[in-house]
């Protein structure tokens, strides 16, 4: 054989040979981060973790009962705050916006993506807690929202971009407007695709924890409005698995794994979405 044609299989045999091995290295230390999680956190989930208050200082038992409810508040905030501005956005660049004002406005989102999430909380603290003096719940969504919003901006634009041109040429040929083209044509054939951007948003900031230490800060307690602090599961996790108490380690483990759980069926569900592809109206 010849030496360069030798050296050249060698070398795509050995490249073949450490892509394969980077890959089960990489599932191998997932399925030990999953296992760790549910070693250490399963056998701390019970029905008192999902019903009951937090148990006082020093004293074992207890559950997360507000800070799953506090998460639940936070991130339906941050949907209601976060996607409707993604979405309109996204719209823009699709349909209405020139290269350059695109450029600016896809750059700006992916240096606001790329952001470290502390940062978007300083942020919030500056705008939604300094100026009132009071840590809330609105805090917390509105700086989950503003993480959301990147997120739901780019992956939207790119499915309305996949919808076929053809569908818009021919609404447009048949008397429809601008607006009712978007609005019965191109955004019902992308529909799977943007409901999975906004999945994957949502479990993007699902568990973020800095944001919500400078907005929603937390709270032991029910928390009876939204102009409240509130706990949350990120927050819980930080404050437990820093505590000395053997028993408060524990439920930090059982918080991570049911936080992990809401990920894990999250992307599960964008993905069998996503699968199906682009709906094409008739």
């Amino acid at each position: 054989m010849n030496p360069r044609l030798r050296w050249r299989k060698f070398v795509s045999n050995f490249m073949l040979t450490m892509t394969g091995l980077c890959a089960v290295v990489a599932v191998s230390v997932l399925f030990f981060i999953l296992g760790y999680l549910v070693y250490y956190g399963g056998t701390s989930i019970s029905w008192n973790f999902f019903t009951k208050l937090p148990a006082p200082v020093g004293e074992t038992g207890g559950g997360m009962a507000n800070a799953i409810v506090g998460s639940a508040k936070l991130l339906a905030l941050a949907t209601l705050f976060g996607v409707p501005i993604g979405f309109l956005g996204a719209i823009y660049l699709a349909e209405f916006s020139g290269s350059k004002v695109a450029f600016v406005v896809r750059y700006a989102a992916d240096l606001l993506n790329g952001a470290p999430s502390i940062v978007i909380g300083i942020f919030a603290f500056s705008i939604a807690v300094h100026p009132f003096k009071q840590f809330s719940t609105l805090a917390g969504g509105f700086a989950l929202g503003i993480m959301m919003i990147p997120i739901t901006l780019r992956s939207t634009e790119e499915f309305l971009l996949a919808v076929p041109r053809t569908l818009r040429e021919g609404a447009m040929a048949l008397g429809a407007s601008k607006w009712k083209t978007i609005a019965t044509v191109i955004v019902p054939a992308a529909y799977r695709g943007i409901l999975t951007a906004i999945l994957l948003a949502f479990a993007r900031v699902a568990g973020e924890t800095a944001p919500l230490l400078f907005t929603a800060l937390g709270n032991r307690y029910w928390s009876r409005g939204w102009t409240e602090p509130t706990a949350s599961l990120p927050v819980m996790i930080y404050n437990y698995g820093l505590s000395p108490y053997e028993d408060w380690h524990r439920q930090a483990w059982a918080a991570g794994l049911v936080l992990l759980a809401l990920i894990l069926v999250i992307n599960i569900v964008a993905r069998a979405i996503l699968s199906r592809g682009i709906s094409v109206p008739r």
